[in-house]
């Protein structure tokens, strides 16, 4: 894939665990805020590792 595929595909990812941790907020609902945490630090690292790659390829 594309750098630039990878960093948007890394932000959705980061949005879509925003979601899930603002639901489990609503719905006072731990594990739910606890998945969305942990898929927000993972979408972080692999945002990290798209930017990089695209600074190591001179882009």
């Amino acid at each position: 894939m594309g750098k630039s595929t990878d960093m948007a595909r890394a932000k959705a990812r980061r949005l879509k665990g925003m979601i899930k941790e603002s639901d489990g907020i609503a719905l006072e609902n731990e594990r739910l805020k606890a998945e969305g945490r942990k898929e927000q630090a993972e979408a972080r690292h692999a945002e990290a590792l798209a930017r990089a790659s695209r600074a190591a390829s001179g882009r």
